[in-house]
């Protein structure tokens, strides 16, 4: 989606008062309309030419503005998010506390993660340069090309420490061949991070299972939650545990938002890393007890200074140094459970319901492309209420002919069998049809904007 790209990156060089663009010379000759559309007021320039002028230098302080990094805009526009220093710094430092180094293994990294979001940026980078220590960068269209470069250079590199997704844990149990892996020792990998996305219980157990035969260890996997908005992380997984999950009533939790025994299971995402507070809140901004879903708010150095140049939004989420999150969850034994975002509940018969109750149901089956399904509210034409809609990537290899309403009839009995609710409608799409951010997160409300508009297409081919 190369037009929707350069019309974003337009929006965003506007949207901080871009001066000048730095790029190379290839990606320069890409971001042609952008900057013509946005017109910074140096224009676009490669770091050759920026340097033929001498060095450039800057006194900064601590609350002085350090870097503006954008929000995944999964259920919004994205929004340019103000970091100071102190507040890169606090998280580096926390990070650091949280990942220390062993007295006779040195801390190595290997990361494929984009450096245009936090957690490639922040987690990885910045936190190779502070602490210091060194860093195997891959290109991202590398890894999804072939999965098994990151396993192997995380084998070859000896690395003790790297940070996916949950759709990259599952893309290599499902991609990577054994001969790919062959002799390769995982045993190194002493933190496998895993976040910027709901945490897939299942994909995560998958990975365990497939890779311990080349000495894998599932306590090394530990789920953390965070946002661009607090700097990056927020809470936890100790480490040297197996991944802590709860099994909860999808129903109860949807009526009523009280945490009791189920099927459902959600990960625990850990405790708040060091110096931030974390908090679970009713409509009323009640602080909540344990075992009881409400927004999740979080307080700490790392939070930012707002959203720069727009007030009324910083306002919104920022109130005594609480950042509302927008994210709903519930505290167990100490510990944070995500069941989602506020903005894409489902309201079924007076009941909230999170699109993963639904969307999880998917998993398995062979004619869904993994990952790429949504589950939305709308109203039809007729229907006095909210209903369930679906929209499912057809898997590769699999087209139109396959017989569509095989596969529809398999996602409703799944989702049914599941949850007792029963889709509405589904629609099978073809792959790459769900609008995603950047960092690849589905974004559900452009989704239904666009299967509304009768608009929600395939992207075009793109040539080289």
């Amino acid at each position: 989606r190369l037009a929707e790209y350069l019309v974003a990156t337009s929006r965003m060089i506007a949207a901080v008062g871009a001066r000048l663009v730095l790029a190379d010379a290839a990606t320069r000759r890409l971001l042609g309309k952008a900057v013509e559309s946005a017109r910074p007021e140096l224009g676009c320039r490669t770091p050759e030419e920026l340097g033929e002028g001498g060095e450039l230098e800057a006194n900064a302080q601590p609350d002085d503005l350090g870097l503006i990094q954008f929000s995944s805009g999964s259920t919004a526009e994205p929004r340019p998010v103000a970091l100071s220093h102190a507040s890169l710094m606090a998280q580096l430092a926390a990070l650091r506390a949280l990942l220390p180094p062993e007295e006779t293994v040195p801390t190595k990294g290997v990361s494929w993660l984009p450096l245009y979001h936090d957690m490639g940026l922040i987690g990885c980078l910045l936190q190779a340069v502070y602490y210091p220590g060194p860093l195997v960068l891959i290109p991202p269209e590398l890894f999804l090309a072939k999965p098994a470069l990151w396993l192997r250079a995380i084998a070859r590199h000896r690395a003790t420490v790297s940070v996916a997704p949950s759709f990259a844990y599952a893309l290599c149990a499902r991609k990577v061949r054994d001969e790919e892996l062959s002799g390769a020792d995982l045993s190194s990998w002493r933190h496998a991070l895993c976040g910027a996305e709901p945490v897939s219980l299942d994909s995560l157990d998958h990975f365990a299972r497939r890779f311990e035969t080349y000495g894998f260890d599932r306590r090394s996997l530990r789920p953390v939650y965070g946002l661009a908005e607090a700097s990056l992380a927020v809470t936890f997984t100790p480490g040297g545990r197996e991944v802590r999950s709860l099994r909860v009533d999808p129903v109860r939790l949807a009526a009523t938002g009280d945490v009791v025994d189920g099927a459902r299971a959600i990960a625990s995402v850990g405790a708040p890393v060091p110096g931030t507070d974390v908090e679970v809140r009713d409509p009323d901004g009640r602080t909540l007890e344990e075992r009881r879903v409400g927004r999740i708010f979080a307080r700490g150095p790392s939070v930012m200074a707002g959203y720069f140049g727009q007030p009324a939004a910083t306002a919104s989420v920022l109130s005594g140094g609480w950042l509302d999150s927008g994210d709903l969850g519930f505290v167990a034994g100490g510990e944070l459970y995500v069941c989602g975002r506020e903005k894409n509940v489902i309201v079924i018969r007076g009941a909230n319901h999170q699109p993963q109750e639904f969307e999880e149901c998917l998993a398995g089956l062979e004619s869904v492309r993994a990952g790429s399904a949504v589950a939305l509210g709308f109203v039809p034409d007729g229907e006095d209420g909210e209903q369930l809609l679906v929209l499912a990537e057809r898997a590769r290899g699999t087209g139109p002919a396959d017989d569509d309403s095989r596969t529809a009839d398999a996602i409703r009995r799944a989702i049914l069998a599941r949850t007792g609710i029963r889709p509405h409608t589904v629609r099978l799409l073809a792959p790459g049809t769900i609008p995603r951010t950047s960092s690849g997160k589905l974004r559900r409300n452009e989704a239904l904007r666009r299967f509304l508009a009768g608009k929600l297409d395939p992207p075009s081919n793109v040539s080289r």
